[in-house]
């Protein structure tokens, strides 16, 4: 985020809407999910992926069948059912799972998985608590990219019973709302300089003032690009010369959370490139993010890969189901993290433009292999994890123009970017042009505008009136100027600055506009 390089692109536009898949009754007070053994002989009450789930014999372990899932390389052979649940209820999800790298989880919530059975099979379990208002539940359970065949049986949700609920449409692709903090709550995201300065200034965890509801430690860097080994190390004395001890910045980090605050650990930046190009790589990210949580009690991550970390290989074109390694291997390291961690677990992800909106029409190398192999690289990873995303803010900054949903190209600097940026992605587009294969769109609650806080920040520094109007645009369908949006979203969660220290160089400018703006 420091000095990004500027990319430049051109979209198309088509609308498309997503099938309705109905809720699975509850079986019995105490028992939730439908044929838990599938000793119906089919996936009847279950929604699987077409071509590698089904129900065999000979591999069950009760009674005479199980679930078979082959993953081969480019999906997940998943399998999941929703059901009717009570509010503020606590359940249980286990399953009998043999095979490798076999998942159980509950989407948007927690999840478990283990890497190798030995042969047998081996339990999971998975428990959780439903929200005040929550009625419904999805759980699951897949194998893994470019593993072997996965097998389960008797899988079980359980709890305390409720009324078995009218069947309701659910998305196929469901988007959770995520529930830490509250999803109709706005939010102010903030980049904290807590290894380096840049001009801007130092300023002490302890320091940063009530406004900022995320504040995300930039950065830890790999030891090598390749490596896969993250560390965090604090801004030396010599570089800053107001830095507070470790213990100090510690106990402002806890101060900070018994605020309501959430401090994520930001992987990447400008000069932190990271490719986990082998698993090798790809565990040691796990290891090491791990180990940096750990030690500064952070409530999560933030994913801000830029440069040549994330690219797409020759072959790689369905964003659902990617196979370039780095790719492939830094979805399972997140997927990784949050069942780690559990649905407490903050993940967001703070892309730029090229990596994003430009896959509505270029997306990798391309047929002929003649184009940047990052476009729209970001896709397959946002995708695989919206379900456990809680903030996507894409940089809208140190951006080339880009083409919207309306098929005019907007720059940025003013309302009018951030409000066709911000369309496509509470809308969805079809990748790269092709309408068999659209981006699903996110939850408003799960996307921020990413700005610069001040014209010293980054290019593309955009005025409060402008913000103000954007703002007007995307929530109340007001001021939207030439640009027709496809909605209203009353619910998008707010904005994201590069950086804390960078607004307070400005006099807390985009702090004190986001505070008038949302009272």
């Amino acid at each position: 985020m420091r000095h990004l390089v500027a990319a430049t692109a051109t979209l198309a536009c088509t609308a498309v809407l997503g099938g309705l898949v109905a809720l699975a009754p509850a079986a019995h007070a105490g028992e939730f999910l439908a044929d838990g053994g599938f000793e119906s002989g089919n996936l009847s009450g279950w929604s699987c992926d077409p071509g590698t789930t089904q129900v065999v014999t000979g591999q069950a372990r009760s009674g005479s069948h199980a679930l078979a899932g082959s993953p081969g390389g480019t999906g997940t052979a998943q399998c999941k059912q929703t059901v009717g649940v009570a509010p503020d209820t606590a359940y249980t999800f286990s399953a009998q799972v043999k095979g490798s790298y076999v998942y159980i989880g509950v989407d948007g919530g927690a999840g478990t998985w283990t890497p190798g059975t030995g042969g047998a099979y081996q339990q999971l379990n998975v428990s959780f608590t439903t929200g005040p208002n929550q009625t419904s539940a999805t759980v699951y359970v897949h194998g893994w990219y470019a593993q072997p065949r996965y097998y389960a049986d008797d899988l079980s949700l359980t709890g305390p019973g409720g009324p078995t609920p009218s069947p309701t449409p659910t998305d196929p692709t469901p988007t959770p709302t995520p529930t830490d903090p509250a999803p109709s709550s706005h939010a102010l995201v903030g980049y904290l300089h807590s290894s380096f300065a840049n001009g801007s200034g130092y300023v002490r965890m302890a320091d940063v003032p009530a406004s900022w509801d995320y504040i995300d430690l930039a950065f830890g860097e790999p030891t090598s690009t390749t490596s896969g080994d993250i560390r965090f190390d604090r801004c030396p004395v010599a570089e800053c010369p107001a830095v507070e001890s470790d213990a100090e910045f510690k106990a402002a980090i806890t101060a900070k959370q018994a605020q309501g605050k959430k401090v994520l650990i930001s992987i990447g930046g400008q000069n932190g490139q990271v490719q986990l190009t082998t698993t090798a790589a790809r565990d040691a990210f796990v290891s090491s993010v791990s180990r940096i949580i750990d030690t500064w009690g952070l409530d999560g991550l933030d994913i801000d890969f830029e440069g040549h970390s994330l690219s797409l290989g020759a072959g790689d074109t369905d964003f659902r189901n990617p196979t370039t390694p780095v790719v492939v291997n830094l979805i399972s390291a997140l997927k990784t993290l949050k069942a780690r961690y559990g649905s407490a677990f903050v993940l967001t992800m703070a892309p730029e433009t090229f990596f994003v909106q430009l896959g509505y029409q270029f997306y990798g190398p391309g047929p002929n292999g003649a184009q940047d192999p990052r476009a729209g690289a970001y896709l397959p990873v946002i995708h695989a994890l919206r379900a456990d995303l809680t903030l996507l803010h894409v940089q809208d900054y140190n951006s080339g123009p880009i083409m919207g949903l309306d098929n005019q190209y907007h720059q940025m600097g003013g309302a009018d970017f951030h409000i066709a940026m911000t369309d496509m992605l509470l809308t969805g587009f079809p990748v790269a042009g092709n309408t068999s294969r659209v981006f699903p769109p996110l939850a408003p609650s799960q996307v921020a505008i990413g700005l610069p806080a001040g014209s010293n920040a980054g290019n593309g520094w955009t005025s409060p009136a402008e913000v103000n109007k954007a703002l007007d645009c995307l929530t109340r369908k007001v001021g939207c100027g030439g640009y027709t949006t496809h909605g209203t979203w009353p619910a998008l969660r707010g904005l994201m600055a590069w950086s804390v220290n960078w607004d307070k160089f400005g006099n807390w400018e985009f702090q004190r506009n986001f505070d008038g703006y949302f009272g």
